[in-house]
């Protein structure tokens, strides 16, 4: 993986993915104690950031790979992501989704066209349903993470902040990123060090699903115990991904772990103060910035609100936290 591959992605991108803004408010500020910038994936396509590694990795398969069907497991995003870009480019596409997984997402994935297989995700293998499906139907899997053009296509996110923390006239800052298996948050370290090096990124994580935060002060790749009991559901994964975990341990500081309750909070503040409509997972980050930072932390810290695919009765319990 290197930042040329991302720019490569980024061309591909080009007039099918949006440029999100990177958002302030004094009010999120004062909380914080710093000035706090959130970059709003959450207005993408699909509602996710997942849309970009989607596209990345569609747009990069041949012809034949195409016409002959994808296949992608996902709690929800990745799946809208993989979708959306295989109806773009005439692909059938098969999803294999948790049984549980927010009925907006299973719902979302369907409208775009996909076939969803559901599974049980405490007691089954989503890797190993995949894997089977793709064998028989002679499906090309796009992994959730661990592959290089979805890292890739993340790491146009990171592009994106590069730029705007110089148009915003931001120097030193932490970039939270929310982490599952961690390809959005080494895709942004990528391009980070590539174009932005004074920009650090510290992945954000669900308290009880730390594995990355524990296999980076461990330094070897650690698992977590349990797959479900998160209102985080869209980060929520077995452990980091042989391909991001090395760019993670180079490039990323230590992670940042925050309780459910905090996630709740940040969605009631993000559509308090910036009208954004955010999934818990998705204002995880926002939730470090506010709740979790420090004196030492600097002048300013960017969040990334990765994912607004949250059901109303989810929703509607963050705004009770106002």
């Amino acid at each position: 993986m290197n930042i040329e591959k991302i720019r490569a992605a980024a061309a591909r991108a080009e007039g099918h993915i949006r440029r999100t803004p990177l958002l302030s408010s004094p009010a999120l500020d004062a909380i914080a104690g710093r000035r706090v910038w959130v970059k709003a994936e959450c207005l993408q396509h699909t509602g996710s950031f997942k849309a970009r590694g989607g596209w990345a990795a569609v747009s990069a398969l041949s012809d034949a790979q195409r016409s002959a069907g994808i296949i992608a497991y996902s709690s929800g995003n990745h799946a809208q992501g993989v979708a959306r870009a295989a109806r773009a480019m005439g692909a059938p596409a098969v999803i294999v989704m948790p049984a549980d997984a927010p009925k907006a997402k299973i719902d979302g994935t369907r409208a775009l066209g996909a076939e969803v297989v559901p599974y049980d995700r405490a007691t089954e293998d989503r890797d190993a349903i995949g894997a089977r499906l793709a064998a028989e139907r002679g499906l090309t899997l796009v992994k959730p993470f661990d592959d290089p053009e979805v890292i890739a296509g993340q790491g146009t996110t990171g592009l994106e902040i590069a730029a705007q923390a110089a148009e915003s006239g931001i120097g030193a800052a932490d970039v939270l990123v929310c982490c599952g298996g961690g390809g959005l948050t080494s895709g942004i370290a990528l391009a980070l060090a590539a174009e932005a090096p004074d920009l650090s990124v510290r992945p954000v994580e669900p308290v009880g699903f730390d594995d990355v935060t524990r296999s980076l002060a461990a330094g070897e790749i650690l698992s977590n115990d349990r797959l479900s009991g998160s209102i985080c559901d869209a980060i929520v994964t077995p452990r980091p991904g042989d391909l991001t975990f090395p760019i993670l341990k180079r490039l990323c500081g230590p992670g940042i772990v925050v309780p459910d309750e905090d996630c709740l909070r940040a969605m009631a503040l993000a559509f308090t103060h910036l009208k954004l409509v955010l999934e818990p997972g998705g204002a995880i980050a926002l939730a470090a910035a506010l709740f979790h930072g420090s004196p030492q932390d600097g002048d300013d810290v960017i969040a990334v609100a990765s994912g607004g695919n949250v059901d109303p009765a989810m929703f509607a319990r963050a705004l009770e936290m106002v």
